[in-house]
């Protein structure tokens, strides 16, 4: 689910993700890039697309990361 918002709404994701300050960054760029979009050019929409699955992904990972600690301090 947050996949398909991060190709949607890439700081909308990064919001959810619990990262408000990497969403402000990634909304401007969004903003300048959907208008490049409109002029023929979308690498800095791309660019956005990317870094939202980056900090998703990282999030998905980090909660993992914390599972096998947890379970690891628990034996």
């Amino acid at each position: 689910m947050h996949y398909l918002l991060a190709l949607i709404l890439p700081p909308i994701a990064i919001l959810l993700a619990g990262k408000p300050f990497q969403a402000v960054f990634n909304a401007l760029f969004c903003i300048v890039g959907f208008i490049f979009f409109l002029l023929g050019g979308g690498l800095l929409w791309a660019l956005c697309i990317i870094h939202a699955f980056f900090v998703v992904h990282g999030r998905k990972q980090d909660k993992r990361t914390k599972e096998i600690i947890n379970a690891i301090k628990d034996k």
